[in-house]
C-alpha cells in the first residue's frame, strides 16, 4: 500500500469511510488502466465492476476476480450483498463488535449491586470483580459507557 498523502482528499474520504482498496495495484482491468473514471483505490467501485463485467459481459468469474485483484469467494459475496442491499450494501461495515456484548443484563445486574454495596466503588474496581465472578476481561471505560447508557434509558 502507497504511504498515505495527506493532501490526497479522495483517499482520505475512502479510507475514512472504509472504502480504501488496500491493494489497488492488483485491479489489471483494462478499464481501470485505460480510463480516468475508475479508480482502483475505491473498493467499492472495484466490486461493482466486477459485478458487472461478469454480469453484463459474461465475463467468467474467476477471470473477472483475478481482473479486480479479488478471490471468487469475494465476488460471491459481493453478487450476495448487491443483490440483495445494492451498491449501498457493497460499502464496507466498520469492523468489531455492535454492541457492548460483555455488558450483558446479567452484568449490568452484579454491576448494580455492587455499585449499592459500596456508591463509590471505581470502573477499574468492578472490572477486577467481572472478571473474577465472570471470567471475562472487561475495560474500565466500558463499564462506564455502560453506566451512562443505562442512565440516560432511565430518563
Amino acid at each position: 500500500m502507497a504511504a498515505r498523502n495527506p493532501n490526497d482528499r479522495k483517499a482520505n474520504s475512502l479510507r475514512k469511510r472504509g472504502c480504501l482498496n488496500p491493494q489497488p495495484s492488483s485491479v489489471t482491468d483494462e478499464g481501470f488502466a485505460e480510463h480516468e473514471f475508475f479508480d482502483a483505490r475505491d473498493v467499492v467501485q472495484v466490486k461493482y465492476e466486477m459485478l458487472r463485467r461478469v454480469r453484463v459481459d459474461g465475463t467468467p468469474v474467476s477471470h473477472a476476480a483475478q481482473a479486480f485483484g479479488l478471490s471468487r469467494v469475494s465476488y460471491y459475496k459481493a453478487k450476495e450483498t448487491f443483490e440483495s442491499g445494492g451498491i449501498a450494501a457493497l460499502v464496507p461495515e466498520k469492523p468489531g463488535p455492535r454492541s457492548a456484548h460483555k455488558m450483558s443484563a446479567l452484568v449490568m445486574t452484579f454491576v448494580g449491586e455492587k455499585r449499592a454495596e459500596d456508591p463509590k466503588i471505581t470502573a477499574s474496581e468492578l472490572a477486577v470483580l467481572i472478571e473474577k465472578q465472570f471470567r471475562i476481561r472487561v475495560h474500565p471505560r466500558s463499564i462506564e459507557r455502560a453506566l451512562t447508557r443505562q442512565k440516560k434509558k432511565r430518563l
